[in-house]
């Protein structure tokens, strides 16, 4: 008898783990050239504030050589930031595993005619070509819930850190604020997906990144996944009531 196929969830709805990573490479095809416009209308605005927070925690040197690792960080917004925090020796590897978001990314990169970074296209739970021990830093924001495989990724994140580096998952998380989460719950289900319609043509794909948020694993119990992979002093901070969460931890 054959074993039944390993399933994971894409949105709501149980699929095959081999067919996840195509359904999500689809979703961000379409969504690409949106994308950071869609972060402004789907937050408020407020993913800046929380980004600023996360490169803040990060602090990349001013005074030294300072590399970070910014996965499924395609467009740059995340990288950026980094860049204008650090010093003159700062670089920034882009990787993401969608060529349209490295595309526009790297369009951004080029008007305003930022150094000191490099778009590569690579599975963030493959991260083929990377050596061990490379990076000071590791980010990743509102990208690591559409990894099929986290646990493979955090392994990976480890791996290509040097000792004393420092992970950093900025993702949505759980809303802590009494009444908050009501009012969040509609925004999310009914004006996002309407948003994106209006925006981009379909508002199927965001109706599957709302559902993305609801099954992603608990705050705690993403820490204890971070600290399986090997990470020390890991927690998480909540922001705008629990809205979002920055997960942090070191490699010691």
């Amino acid at each position: 008898m054959t074993a039944a196929p390993l399933e994971t969830h894409f949105g709501f709805r149980d699929v095959p783990l081999s067919e996840k990573q195509g359904l999500v490479d689809d979703v961000f095809h379409k969504v690409a050239d949106r994308y950071d416009v869609m972060n402004d209308l789907m937050s408020g605005g407020l993913h800046r504030a929380w980004k600023d927070v996360m490169v803040g925690m990060l602090k990349p040197s001013r005074n030294r050589a300072f590399k970070t690792l910014d996965v499924a960080g395609g467009t740059g917004d995340v990288a950026f930031r980094i860049i204008a925090a650090g010093g003159p020796e700062t670089e920034v590897t882009v990787l993401d595993i969608n060529s349209d978001m490295l595309r526009v990314g790297q369009e951004r990169a080029d008007k305003l005619g930022l150094s000191g970074l490099k778009f590569v296209e690579c599975n963030a739970e493959a991260l083929t070509g990377l050596a061990d021990n490379s990076f000071d830093g590791y980010t990743i924001a509102f990208g690591i819930r559409n990894v099929p495989r986290i646990s493979v990724a955090l392994t990976e994140a480890y791996r290509v850190l040097k000792r004393g580096g420092r992970f950093l998952c900025l993702e949505f998380s759980q809303v802590d604020m009494p009444g908050l989460d009501k009012i969040y719950d509609a925004f999310s289900f009914s004006a996002i997906p309407a948003i994106g319609k209006a925006v981009t043509g379909d508002g199927e794909p965001y109706r599957y990144l709302v559902e993305s948020i609801r099954k992603f694993p608990t705050a705690e119990t993403f820490k204890d996944m971070i600290s399986e992979a090997g990470f020390e002093r890991v927690s998480y901070t909540r922001l705008s009531g629990g809205i979002v969460a920055i997960h942090s931890g070191w490699k010691l």
